[in-house]
C-alpha cells in the first residue's frame, strides 16, 4: 500500500484534472460523498445529535461543504461554521458553498475572533464535529485565530471526524505544527499520507479510511511513489513455503559475532532468533572466555570461541578465525552485546570492510562504526544497519530529537549516503533502501519497550538473509513478524512479556502471516 507526501498528492490531483480530464469539482464531490459514508460508519452511526462542520476557505473546507450537504439530505441537523467570510471562498469550494445556500443548510460565518466568541455558546451544544479547516498542504505552525478554534474544539471533548488529515498535523512528518485537532477518525483521499501512519500522527488521526475519489492508479505508478506500508498481504507473498524434502543444508547457515562479559544474553538471543526465522544452521562467534557460558545458553546453535582479552572482549586477532568461519556461511550479523573496546572496534571495522557476506550490523557493531562509516564503501554484498534513534544519532552526528522529528528523511538519507539498508527501530519501524524507498511497519506495541528486543530482530534478519531472502525482503519480513509476535503476546498481556518470549512466538507469527495475513490499520471505502 503506497503512502504519499503532500506534494505528491497535489501532483496526482493536478495530473488527474489536467491530463486525465476529471474536473476538480468531481474529485471534491467524490471526496465529500465518501467521507460522509465514513463519518456515518465511524462516528455518527445514526445516533441523534447536532453535527458541526468547521470549514476553512480552501479545498478542505469545500470537502466539508459537500459533507454538510449530504448529511442535510439525510435529515441530520448540521451547521457549517465557516472560518472566513463567504466572499473569500473561491473555486470549487465556492461552488459547493453556493449549493449549501440553495439547499438552506445553515452556514455561520465567523471570520474573526469576535464572531467566534459570539458563536461559542452555540458551538458547545454540538454533539459531533467535522474538521475541514486545514488540509495536507499545511507546512507552518498554526497560530492566532485558527489555533484558538482548534484548542476550543479539542477542549470540548466531543467526537471529531477529520477531513483528509486533522488540521494542524503535518502530512509529511506526522508531527503537530504548533497544535492539531485530536480526531476520533479520519477520511483521507486516494492514498494515505505519511502523517497518518507514523507517530505521533497515528495518535491524532484515529481510525483512517482511504476514500477512492477517482484518481487513476496509473497516475501513482508513473509518479514512482517511494513510501509504502509493510502489510500482511505483502509478507504473505514474500514468505516461501518449504518443499517436503527440504533439509538444514538448504535453509542457510548464519554466522553471528556477538557477546561480551555481562551481555551474553544478547548473543544467545540473536543466535536463537536466526533459527526461529528458519535458518538451518547458526554459528555464534563469541569471546573464548565466555564459551562455557554461551554453550549453556544456546542449544541448537554452534559456538565458535574467538581470541579475547580474558575479560570477555574480542581482540582484533580474532579476525582470521572469523574469516575462515565465514567461508561456508550465507549471511552474517555483528554487534549484539559486543562491547566497544579499541581492539573490538578495530575488529568490527575489518569485518565490515573485508568480509563479503550479506551483513546485519546492530548495537555495538554500529557504535563501533560511529565516525568510521567509510568501511561501508565498496562492499559487494548487502549491508543492513539496524539503529535505534540514539544509535542513529551517533552514526549521523545529529541529535536524537532531530532524528525523531523526521524519521523517514533521516533513514532515507543514511541509506542513500552509505548505500545500505537502514532499519530505523521504534514505533512504526522503518526500512529504508539505498534507492530511496521507505517501507513503514505496522505491527508492534508498547510492550516491546524492553531489553533484548533489538537482539531478537537482528537474529531474525540474519536468519532470513541466510535463507536467501533479499536485504529488503529480509528486513521487512523480520520487522513485521517481530512486531506480529509481540502483538500475539499483547492479546494476553499489555506488557511484561520478554524478548525471549517474542522470539519463541515468531514461528507462530510466521504461520499466521502465511495463512491469515493481518490487514493494514487503514479502512477503505470505494465509491
Amino acid at each position: 500500500m503506497i503512502i504519499v507526501t503532500a506534494n505528491q498528492m497535489q501532483l496526482l490531483d493536478r495530473q488527474t484534472i489536467d491530463a486525465f480530464g476529471i474536473p476538480g469539482r468531481i474529485l471534491m464531490e467524490n471526496a465529500g460523498r465518501g467521507a460522509t459514508q465514513s463519518f456515518l460508519q465511524r462516528i455518527y452511526r445514526q445516533d441523534p445529535g447536532r453535527v458541526g462542520v468547521l470549514a476553512g476557505r480552501g479545498n478542505n473546507g469545500g470537502d466539508g461543504f459537500v459533507m454538510a450537504r449530504y448529511l442535510f439530505q439525510r435529515g441530520i441537523d448540521v451547521t457549517v461554521f465557516l472560518l472566513s467570510s463567504a466572499d473569500k471562498v473561491k473555486g470549487d469550494a465556492a461552488e459547493n458553498l453556493k449549493l449549501l445556500n440553495a439547499a438552506h443548510v445553515k452556514v455561520v460565518e465567523m471570520p474573526d475572533e469576535e464572531d467566534f466568541k459570539t458563536c461559542q455558546t452555540d458551538m458547545r451544544h454540538i454533539s459531533y464535529w467535522i474538521d475541514a479547516i486545514l488540509g495536507t498542504g499545511l507546512n507552518s505552525d498554526v497560530k492566532g485565530y485558527f489555533r484558538q478554534v482548534i484548542e476550543f474544539v479539542n477542549a470540548l471533548d466531543r467526537p471529531v471526524f477529520a477531513v483528509d488529515i486533522p488540521s494542524g498535523l503535518s502530512a509529511d512528518t506526522g508531527h503537530p505544527l504548533g497544535v492539531c485537532v485530536h480526531a476520533s477518525a479520519t477520511a483521507t483521499f486516494a492514498y494515505a499520507k505519511i502523517g497518518h501512519v507514523v507517530y505521533p500522527g497515528v495518535q491524532h488521526c484515529g481510525v483512517v479510511d482511504v476514500i477512492d475519489i477517482g484518481i487513476p492508479p496509473a497516475m501513482a505508478t508513473a509518479a514512482e511513489i517511494r513510501q509504502e506500508l509493510i502489510t500482511g498481504r505483502a509478507i504473505q507473498s514474500m514468505l516461501r513455503p518449504r518443499e517436503p524434502a527440504t533439509h538444514k543444508g538448504r535453509t542457510g547457515h548464519a554466522l553471528i559475532v556477538a557477546g561480551a562479559t555481562g551481555k551474553t544474553g544478547a548473543a544467545a538471543m540473536a543466535a536463537t532468533s536466526a533459527l526461529r526465522a528458519g535458518a538451518g544452521l547458526v554459528t555464534l562467534g563469541i569471546p573464548q572466555t565466555l564459551n562455557a557460558i554461551l554453550e549453556g545458553q544456546v542449544t541448537e546453535a554452534m559456538t565458535l570461541p574467538l581470541p579475547d582479552q580474558e575479560t570477555g572482549l574480542l581482540l582484533e586477532e580474532a579476525f582470521g578465525d572469523i574469516v575462515a568461519a565465514a567461508q561456508s556461511k550465507q549471511a552474517m550479523a555483528v554487534g549484539p552485546g559486543l562491547g566497544t573496546a579499541t581492539h573490538t572496534r578495530n575488529l568490527v571495522y575489518r569485518m565490515v570492510k573485508e568480509i563479503d557476506l550479506p551483513l546485519v550490523i546492530d548495537a555495538d557493531g554500529l557504535n563501533n562504526l560511529a565516525g568510521r562509516l567509510g568501511c561501508l564503501e565498496g562492499r559487494n554484498s548487502a549491508t543492513i544497519l539496524t539503529p535505534h534513534p540514539g544509535e542513529m544519532a551517533r552514526l549521523t552526528g545529529k541529535t536524537t530529537g532531530r532524528i525523531q522529528k523526521d524519521r523517514i528523511a533521516a533513514a532515507r538519507q543514511l541509506a542513500s549516503e552509505t548505500q545500505t539498508y537502514v532499519v530505523l527501530k521504534g514505533a512504526r519501524t522503518l526500512v529504508a533502501a539505498p534507492d530511496g524507498r521507505v517501507l513503514i511497519n505496522i505491527t508492534g506495541n508498547p510492550g516491546m519497550a524492553a531489553g533484548g528486543m533489538g537482539d531478537v530482530l537482528t537474529g531474525l534478519i540474519a536468519g532470513f538473509l541466510a535463507q536467501g531472502y533479499s536485504a529488503v525482503d529480509a528486513s521487512c519480513a523480520a520487522v513485521y513478524l517481530h512486531g506480529l509476535a509481540a502483538d500475539m503476546l499483547n492479546q494476553k498481556a499489555a506488557w511484561g512479556y520478554l524478548a525471549t518470549e517474542v522470539m519463541d512466538t515468531v514461528p507462530l507469527a510466521i504461520q499466521s502471516a502465511m495463512t491469515e495475513p493481518q490487514e493494514a490499520p487503514l479502512g477503505s471505502i470505494f465509491i
